[in-house]
């Protein structure tokens, strides 16, 4: 097994091989609930630890289950702690629970936990596999959080609206209007909307990559040259 590189780790996680932006997965939550940040941020928050903890529980089992029978037992692992979640979020997150409504259970089905359960959690130990949790699960809520961002900035002129259902009563003046007399731009909070600014966070993204490669390709080619 080859050594891991926890700093490796964490880059690829939040920028590198991020899961909505790179990976392309959970795409389905990931378009349906970002037209706020506090939806975006509650169900990435809930994506993220039942990343860790499946992960980290993947890892302590990876001896003891059989190959043959492994799939089926991550998905329970997963499905189990969905549960514990869900239900945690009806007790004390009642609002945001009904907002986000199906798509929490449906994490279950989030391409990118069973992915990780398999691909990383199970061949490496627990330390590991709860970073590599940690991190893909903070990428996927900071894609979220960003595409919510995006969508209610330009759909309502606001950010942070509707806070008191994540930070309770008190937060009710946390929104910010951030455009005021603002009207609306009614596509941004459509499901249209959230295809065309993933599309643009993406391009943003891949914008950024190119310049850092250049620029790393051009200080290799001076050092070349000094050397010579």
């Amino acid at each position: 097994m080859n050594p891991v590189n926890h700093f490796q780790l964490v880059r690829d996680g939040l920028w590198h091989n991020n899961v909505g932006f790179v990976q392309l997965l959970g795409l389905c939550p990931l378009l349906a609930v970002s037209n706020t940040v506090i939806n975006a941020l509650g169900l990435g928050l809930a994506t993220t630890l039942v990343l860790l903890a499946s992960n980290v529980t993947v890892s302590a089992i990876r001896h003891l289950v059989r190959p043959e029978v492994r799939i089926p037992v991550f998905v329970l692992i997963i499905a189990s702690f969905v549960t514990a979640v869900e239900l945690a979020m009806n007790a004390f997150w009642h609002g945001l629970y009904n907002v986000l409504g199906i798509f929490i259970p449906l994490i279950v089905t989030n391409c990118a936990i069973i992915g990780r359960a398999e691909a990383f959690a199970s061949k490496h130990s627990i330390p590991q596999a709860a970073l590599d949790g940690l991190a893909m699960g903070v990428g996927f809520t900071l894609a979220l959080v960003l595409l919510g961002g995006l969508r209610e900035l330009l759909g309502q002129g606001t950010l942070l609206s509707q806070a008191h259902l994540m930070f309770g009563e008190l937060a009710q003046g946390m929104t910010l209007q951030v455009i005021d007399g603002y009207r609306g731009f009614l596509l941004a909070i459509l499901p249209p909307g959230a295809f065309i600014g993933l599309g643009l966070l993406i391009a943003l993204k891949n914008v950024i990559d190119g310049r850092i490669q250049r620029r790393a390709t051009r200080k290799a080619a001076a050092l070349r040259t000094a050397k010579v």
